[in-house]
């Protein structure tokens, strides 16, 4: 404390950004005299900017490093970045062009999934995004934009295709124009850091702006005819967002994504879809391929109404994608 019994600056500077009494034992066990604890707020290729107690400064990328993310607690020294903190959560997808991952954010309490009600709610890709934030490490949360665009009608429609695809995952509508849901947004990501992802034009800069209460991140209007968006954000970065009636919260803002490749391994799908796995261990065969085997307890949970088939698809596409794209 400093003498006037207030937190000084700097410790406050790194509580906003993060910092935790966890944190703090992880860089005593790294044991790198010297160093200072910093968070990694935007990635810009050759060098990486990170923000701790003294501010904000840039450092180049060291080959030694492995490949730091937005989110990244590091150890920093005057000239570089010294070391890398062990990750509590890594949201990733499979990189379209190479193959393998490609990361996106690091230390992720919670990961946003943004949809725009101006376009039709795809459920597949719903389902994608919950896969790789459980395959992180965080929650998963379903943001539904632009509900001043729509009919009441149509946002609940929205929410049910939402609901089937991705049972037991929050959702909130929201509307930047007329503030709809957006307290129930930053209720939902108080003291987190939180990801927002979804594709260009889904309303992920327009809503961390709202959250943020200024223009943090750029804003461009979509495309008529088929309300496509274009690529705002180029690059992830994080922000502090304060709260004067609070704790705030820390936000990536992160490039539209057109494509979203499943990149864990099967059993988180497994996970995802519990509500299929549940019934695979009754079924009279241990090879069952749940198509037309005689005494299939997911053919018959789906007879019975109590499992929905295109979850039954879904899991067998994800599953398949998922043990494709790992390897072995």
């Amino acid at each position: 404390m400093s003498p006037s019994g207030s937190t000084p600056p700097e410790a406050e500077r790194l509580r906003a950004l993060g910092w935790t009494e966890t944190w703090a034992a992880a860089a005593a066990a790294a044991a790198a005299p010297g160093t200072a604890p910093a968070r990694v707020v935007r990635h810009d290729g050759v060098a990486v900017v990170v923000a701790g107690a003294d501010g904000a400064s840039t450092r180049p990328l060291r080959p030694a490093l492995p490949p730091l993310a937005v989110g990244d607690w590091v150890l920093v020294d005057a000239e570089s970045v010294v070391t890398v903190l062990p990750r509590t959560s890594l949201l990733q997808r499979r990189d379209p062009t190479r193959g393998g991952g490609q990361v996106m954010a690091a230390n992720v309490d919670c990961v946003g999934i943004v949809g725009g009600l101006d376009r039709p709610v795809k459920p597949g890709r719903i389902q994608r995004f919950v896969v790789q934030v459980r395959a992180a490490g965080a929650v998963p949360l379903v943001v539904l934009t632009k509900a001043d665009l729509v009919d009441p009608a149509a946002a609940r429609a929205a929410v049910a295709t939402v609901a089937r695809a991705a049972p037991g995952i929050a959702t909130i509508v929201t509307s930047v124009a007329t503030d709809r849901g957006l307290d129930a947004v930053r209720a939902a990501v108080a003291d987190r850091t939180v990801a927002f992802v979804g594709e260009s034009g889904a309303g992920k800069s327009t809503l961390v702006n709202a959250l943020a209460g200024r223009e943090i991140a750029a804003t461009r209007a979509v495309r008529r005819g088929d309300a496509k968006g274009r690529h705002t954000t180029t690059a992830r970065a994080l922000h502090v967002i304060a709260d004067p009636n609070g704790p705030g919260c820390r936000i990536v803002d992160t490039p539209g994504l057109r494509e979203i490749g499943i990149y864990t391994d099967v059993g988180v799908v497994d996970d995802v879809f519990d509500d299929v796995t549940v019934h695979v261990d009754d079924c009279r065969f241990d090879d069952c391929t749940h198509t037309n085997e005689p005494e299939c307890a997911v053919l018959a949970a789906i007879a019975a109404g109590t499992l929905d088939l295109e979850r039954l698809a879904a899991w067998r596409h994800l599953r398949d994608e998922a043990a494709e794209g790992r390897g072995p």
